[in-house]
């Protein structure tokens, strides 16, 4: 199964006390989600460098409608600036990029008013910290629910494998049976998102296996 991200609009901060983080580390540790403690960073150093460039230009990533909820996902995000950044990456650091694809998940939700956000949370970061640990996430974002308490969550993974793993856990399993539960509707999209070689172009289209 795939990480499913359990949208809340809410990232919990840890009230655990954390090492500090040193010089080495924060060169190769990266926030790649709304949760910024040390076990939900990605570490780029696992990752090849066509996956380790995506990831630090997915950082610019960010909704350019507030509908992004019911909007097509290629609509609801600013990727000509992702790639614009990916460009700038790969100029600085005199690399030839060759076209590569990312396996993309899409969660639509609506969510009962009642529903326990602070819950969903924990859930979610439990879940993201044990998809980190499987390797290869590059990306996780999450919204805030609409006016109708509609939603839309978003992995970017290297391929379906990782995504896999990352989704194979019990705090993943856990999540799924009590979210199937809480939640009026929620929706899984598989896309997969090209980058043309030297980062020249792209395209979002279904996934298939």
């Amino acid at each position: 199964m795939n990480l499913l991200p359990y949208v809340t609009g809410l990232a919990p901060s840890s009230s655990k006390e954390e090492p500090p983080i040193t010089n080495m580390q924060r060169k190769r540790l990266l926030v790649a989600s709304p949760y910024t403690d040390i076990p939900h960073l990605l570490d780029l150093d696992t990752l090849e460098l066509p996956y380790q460039f995506m990831a630090r230009a997915l950082t610019v990533m960010r909704p350019v409608t507030e509908a992004y909820s019911t909007t097509p996902y290629i609509d609801a995000f600013n990727w000509h600036e992702v790639l614009s950044e990916l460009q700038r990456i790969i100029v600085n650091e005199q690399y030839v990029f060759p076209e590569t694809s990312y396996y993309v998940i899409v969660f639509r939700s609506q969510i009962p008013p009642t529903t326990d956000r602070s819950h969903l949370g924990d859930l979610d970061a439990a879940a993201h910290i044990e998809a980190v640990k499987g390797g290869g996430l590059l990306k996780y974002w999450f919204g805030t629910p609409n006016g109708d308490y509609r939603n839309l969550a978003t992995c970017l993974w290297r391929n379906r494998e990782d995504a896999k793993i990352g989704g194979a856990g019990p705090d993943h399993a856990r999540a799924m049976r009590e979210v199937r539960e809480l939640y009026l509707e929620w929706r899984v999209e598989r896309l997969r998102l090209v980058i043309d070689e030297n980062a020249k172009g792209f395209q979002i289209i279904k996934w298939v296996d």
